[in-house]
Parts: C-alpha cells; sequence; structure tokens
C-alpha cells in the first residue's frame, strides 16, 4: 500500500518494483476527485505492465495526519483480487441486488473449497437513491454466504461524476465487488449514543422523508431542534446545523443507523444520504464531540478481537466526509489517535459519502453515515 503522486515516472517505478515480486498482482487505487483526469493514466501504465486494476474516485483521500487531495493510494494484491464492475444498477433494487448477487456467485464459484467466508467488499457510486434496499435485497440472495462491507464514491458536492474504474473503463450509476480471499475481518463504528424520545417516518420516498408524526419533516425537524437544543432552525441556517444534528433510524437489535440531512426542498421535505424507510422509528441525534463518541476505542477494541497486532500490515480506512463536516479539526484528531493506537507499516484510505457493514456479530449489510470502516489489507505490500 502506498501513495503516489500521479504522474508516469512515479507510477510506473512502483508498479514495476511490485510485479518484478508479484507477478500475479493486481491493484486497487483510491483516488481524490481533483485526480479524476488522471485515470486513464493511471489505466495506460497498468494496461503496459499486463495489471489488472479496480478503482474509485472519492472526495478526498484518508492519511494517518490528515485529508490530501493530491495522488492516489495503490494497494497491490499479491495475487489478484477477484472483482466485478457493474455500471447503471439505478431503478428496482431487486433488479440490481440480483445482479450483484450473480456477479457474486460467479466469484465464490472460483474460491477453492474449505476456504474461510470471504467479505464482500462494495463500493457504489454514492448518487445511487436507493442502496439500502439493493442490501436488504442482496442479503435476501446471499444471506450469510459472504459478510459485507463497503463505501459509496464520488464528489462531495453530491454532483453526477463516473467515479468507479477498471483497466478500460469508468462508470457511474454502478457498483464494483471485490472479494478477497484472506478473511480479513471489516469493523465499522459511529459513537452516536440513541436518545429515549422517538417519532415515526409517517412518509418517505427512498431518502426523502416527506413527514414525520404527520407533519411537514422541516417543520418536525426544526420543532425538536428548538426544544431539545434551543436552536432556531430556518432555512437559511440549515446546512449549518444539518450535519450536526442527524437522524438515527433505531432498529429492533438496538442498532442505530445515522442518516444525515443534506438538502430541504420547496415543501419541507428532508433529503438525506442513504434511505429512510416509511414508519421507520427516528430520533433526532446529537453528534457527538470526538472524544466523547468513543469511537476509536470502539474500533480500536474490534480491530484487536479480530486481528490482533496489525503492525506488519496496513490499515485501510475509511472516513465518513459528514463526520469530518461535524468534527472539523477534531477529525485529525480522530485519525492520528486510531494511528497511535494501532501502529500499522501504512494507515490510508479515502473520504466516503456512506458506509457499509454491520456493528452486530451475525453481518446482516447496513447502510450507514459519519461511520469510520478499518480492514487489515490482506498482502499488504511496502
Amino acid at each position: 500500500m502506498r501513495w503516489v503522486p500521479l504522474d508516469e515516472p512515479d507510477l510506473m517505478a512502483t508498479l514495476r518494483n511490485w510485479r518484478a515480486r508479484w507477478p500475479h498482482m493486481g491493484v486497487l487505487a483510491l483516488l481524490p476527485e481533483a485526480e479524476a483526469a488522471q485515470v486513464p493514466l493511471l489505466q495506460a501504465c497498468c494496461r503496459e505492465l499486463g495489471l489488472p486494476l479496480v478503482g474509485a474516485i472519492f472526495p478526498a483521500l484518508v492519511t494517518a495526519t490528515g485529508f490530501v487531495t493530491q495522488g492516489a493510494w495503490l494497494l497491490c494484491q499479491p495475487v489478484a483480487t477477484p472483482a466485478f464492475l457493474l455500471p447503471e444498477i439505478q431503478g428496482e433494487p431487486e433488479a440490481a441486488a440480483q445482479r450483484i448477487a450473480q456477479a457474486t456467485q460467479a466469484l465464490l464459484a472460483r474460491q477453492p473449497p474449505g476456504d474461510a467466508k470471504p467479505t464482500l467488499h462494495l463500493y457504489f457510486d454514492g448518487l445511487l437513491g436507493r442502496i439500502a434496499s439493493i442490501l436488504d435485497e442482496l442479503y435476501l440472495q446471499l444471506a450469510d454466504s459472504v459478510d459485507y462491507a463497503g463505501v459509496n464514491a464520488g464528489s462531495e458536492t453530491f454532483q453526477p461524476m463516473p467515479c468507479l474504474f477498471d483497466g478500460e473503463r469508468v462508470i457511474g450509476n454502478g457498483v464494483l465487488g471485490l472479494l478477497p480471499a484472506s478473511g480479513a475481518k471489516v469493523v465499522l463504528r459511529h459513537g452516536y449514543p440513541a436518545p429515549e424520545h422517538a417519532m415515526t417516518a409517517t412518509a418517505t420516498v427512498g431518502n426523502r422523508i416527506v413527514s414525520i408524526d404527520w407533519q411537514p419533516a422541516f417543520d418536525a425537524y426544526k420543532a425538536l431542534i428548538a426544544s431539545d437544543h434551543g436552536i432556531a432552525l430556518t432555512r437559511d441556517n440549515f446546512y449549518q446545523y444539518a450535519v450536526h444534528y442527524p437522524f438515527g433510524i433505531v432498529r429492533a437489535s438496538g442498532e442505530v443507523l445515522v442518516r444525515i440531512p443534506v438538502a430541504l426542498d420547496d415543501d419541507g421535505a428532508l433529503y438525506c444520504v442513504g434511505e429512510v424507510p416509511e414508519n421507520a422509528m427516528l430520533v433526532l441525534l446529537r453528534a457527538p464531540e470526538a472524544q466523547a463518541s468513543g469511537c476509536v476505542l470502539a474500533l480500536t477494541k474490534a480491530l484487536g478481537d479480530a486481528h490482533g497486532d496489525i503492525s506488519p500490515h496496513n490499515l485501510l480506512t475509511f472516513y465518513c466526509a459528514g463526520r469530518r463536516m461535524h468534527l472539523g479539526d477534531a477529525a485529525l484528531g480522530e485519525l492520528a489517535e486510531l494511528a497511535r493506537r494501532h501502529p500499522a507499516r501504512e494507515l490510508g484510505g479515502a473520504l466516503t459519502l456512506g458506509e457499509i457493514g454491520s456493528t452486530e456479530n451475525w453481518g446482516y449489510p447496513a447502510f450507514h453515515n459519519a461511520a469510520v470502516v478499518c480492514t487489515v489489507w490482506p498482502g499488504s505490500a511496502p
């Protein structure tokens, strides 16, 4: 795993060195959106060397010391990880899930018998509107034949852009799937506590909340913020406060899925990152400060339980863009604390627009906001 500037000499030097050591290698590349125009160069370098390539474009990259918008993280796979890239999966979730399940089953069929249960890594275009429903349908088809993890790629402006690629294509409205054979566990935490007062999303359409407790969603939202926190929310200051006061969907297991409001329409409906099911039980969350959340401590325990000492390896880390917006400079402190508690060969990854995983042992795939996702990258290369 290595951060490299996106120029031909540096790319070719890194890739040639890796290929000399691992002739059957593949590459996973993470790019910031400011470097999107350099994807064809990366593709050309990999083609010249005969290396399989997959990757995604994110708002920014993550390092142990902060967030950067230049260069790329290149992750070496000593044996190329089985992968698929599916364009244009918007539409009915059942049909999208069927395409993903079929592609996954084709990869599973190539696995040697007796291998540990793999984790399906999914990189979605963050502008797909019904990712949570796709995950629900996907579980109906794949069940626990795999564990599930993933993130959303794309632009922090929420404007459409092709953000997923392989050695030949750059696509949008799609999904990239990888099935690493190592069995490395993926851990996800957000540290948002759930308050006792609950309400109901009485009308929703995908990620659009139309009404809460039979009131226009914005009217109910601003009344709650006023009564609970003494803030006079208006249309003009909505974007100033919404990231700090997200919704939580309370599941039957007690797990809380964070939904950050990102837009408000003329009818008073709220748009969130991620779907909100109709009649879902909602709570108004107060995004915690970094130290109060306990997120890094929870990640530390989960990583230790799953992997023990990770110092010989790389720590692939994804950090929610909404979490960074809320915490500001304290987000840098979380990354520094994670690097201190888990000294790895490299800590790197990307800023994301939604995260996929589960905080429960039974592994049902859930769509999250405001989370941090970590895993040991298999077959790490220096």
